[in-house]
């Protein structure tokens, strides 16, 4: 249950300087519950050239009185298809409601872009972020497990987002 009013929140785009705190917050919530992998590495080391550079974009939320304190960005991948990927909330801030802000606000932003095909790749161990996702319409989807699944060893759900009215 959230304990702050979500008015505390509020969504920024992607500026350069925060390429570190994209970093800091993804390797948390990946460090405490898998490996980091290369691909990982990769992407939460260099975000402008990974993700934003490609077309893609990232999002932070920051807090009133805390600063930033969660992240989430989609990337380009094939045939127009964008997978949101590396959604966290710093350990510390994750009773604020800041998740479901966080989702709504990318998905009405994917909706802003127009993006046909958004999907993400996440494993069962993240039952809570499973919950959350499906609450906002997101389906487990065979296809995506078979086409995209691959790029993480710890993947082992696949699922697409279904906007409501679609």
């Amino acid at each position: 249950m959230p304990t702050e009013d979500t008015t505390d929140l509020k969504l920024i785009p992607f500026r350069p300087e925060l390429g570190e705190t994209f970093q800091r917050i993804n390797e948390q919530w990946i460090s405490a519950m898998f490996q980091m992998e290369p691909s990982d590495k990769q992407l939460l080391a260099n975000p402008q050239s990974a993700i934003v550079d490609i077309g893609g974009h990232i999002w932070f939320v920051e807090h009133r009185t805390r600063g930033v304190i969660g992240t989430a960005a989609i990337i380009p991948r094939r045939d127009g298809d964008f997978e949101l990927t590396k959604m966290g909330v710093l350990e510390d801030a994750r009773d604020l409601g800041v998740g479901a802000f966080l989702l709504e606000a990318v998905l009405k932003e994917v909706q802003r872009l127009q993006v046909a095909n958004l999907f993400l790749l996440t494993s069962s161990k993240c039952e809570a972020a499973i919950h959350l996702y499906r609450k906002h319409g997101f389906q487990d989807d065979a296809e995506i497990m078979d086409t995209y699944a691959k790029s993480y060893a710890r993947c082992n759900v696949a699922m697409r987002w279904f906007p409501s009215g679609s």
